[in-house]
């Protein structure tokens, strides 16, 4: 399924799934499904087995897309990770930053917390940071946690996953730069603006995408990961204004999310149905990687849209 959190006309919202070319409304489908989604995550069980019971997943569309505004299909996430999985990523920015990549990089899969108080959706309007001269986008897909755990094991943490989604880490590189001396890790170059989108994608309908690398079909100029599992094969494309700027896959990934949930809930932290975890930036997902060659900063005006394959596209509007 392709679960949406939406506005009507009237300005309530509400959340359901997409069919065809329209929304199925939760609780016009049946009453006795909530009406938020993380509450729906929460006891997702439950309320997938009434969906199944009821047949629900086929009924016809009780709005179309052009009657409601879809929003972020989880407006209010527990937490928010994101890490740094895409060593493609690694190598292109570490250069443009004019450093190397540690390799400690290699041992353990990093992230740090982001703003999850700060979520945007599809076609939500993103202000530039005051000041900010090197605005920038970064692509990721993003998984959803659909249950609490602590001490995952990376060989069972498919079953704490709920569903994924698209996952546009707008970063201000100029801040960024000057706050990145410290050794601490990003903070407001990062904290602003979450976005995630369209939709959120239960991950049974990843399943057709799942594929295994090898030496052979892994980027030449890349290291081997420590797993060849965990995987999809998932295009991933970048446009701003119309013109491409990237296109990659998300199997070129390093460390995969099975590993992220692994180190996220080691030392008996608990992770909670609603937690995000970004994958990071696909490899020349993002203007830095290219020292803004390949685009200029982005500036008021400018149009993102970001598109994996079998989510949608997530697009928005810098202001």
């Amino acid at each position: 399924m392709k679960l949406v959190t939406f506005q009507k006309i009237d300005g309530s919202i509400h959340i359901g799934w997409l069919n065809k070319n329209g929304v199925v409304a939760m609780q016009k489908a049946d009453k006795r499904l909530p009406n938020d989604m993380l509450a729906f995550i929460d006891d997702h069980e439950t309320y997938f087995k009434i969906i199944r019971e009821e047949n629900l997943e086929t009924i016809s569309p009780h709005y179309q897309l052009s009657e409601v505004k879809l929003l972020a299909p989880l407006t209010n996430p527990r937490s928010f990770r994101d890490y740094v999985a895409f060593e493609e990523h690694m190598l292109n920015a570490s250069k443009s930053f004019g450093h190397t990549v540690s390799p400690e990089w290699y041992n353990i899969p990093i992230f740090y917390f982001t703003n999850h108080q700060a979520i945007y959706g599809p076609n939500d309007k993103i202000k530039r940071p005051e000041k900010e001269t090197k605005f920038d986008i970064e692509l990721e897909l993003a998984v959803i946690i659909g249950k609490k755990g602590n001490d995952i094991q990376d060989e069972n943490a498919d079953d704490y996953i709920f569903g994924y989604t698209i996952f546009n880490d707008w970063t201000a590189r100029a801040i960024q730069r000057q706050e990145m001396t410290v050794p601490l890790g990003p903070h407001k170059g990062k904290d602003f603006a979450n976005a995630i989108g369209p939709c959120i994608v239960t991950k049974d309908e990843f399943e057709k995408h799942r594929c295994t690398i090898t030496r052979e079909t892994h980027p030449e100029h890349l290291q081997m990961p420590q797993t060849t599992d965990g995987r999809f094969d998932l295009s991933m494309t970048a446009r701003i204004n119309g013109e491409t700027i990237c296109e990659g896959n998300y199997k070129t990934v390093y460390w995969t999310f099975p590993q992220m949930i692994k180190r996220a809930s080691e030392n008996n932290v608990s992770l909670m149905p609603g937690d995000i975890l970004g994958s990071g930036t696909v490899g020349w997902g993002s203007l830095i990687e290219n020292k803004f060659s390949v685009h200029r900063p982005l500036e008021p005006g400018d149009i993102v849209e970001l598109e994996i394959e079998n989510i949608g596209i997530l697009k928005n509007t810098v202001i």
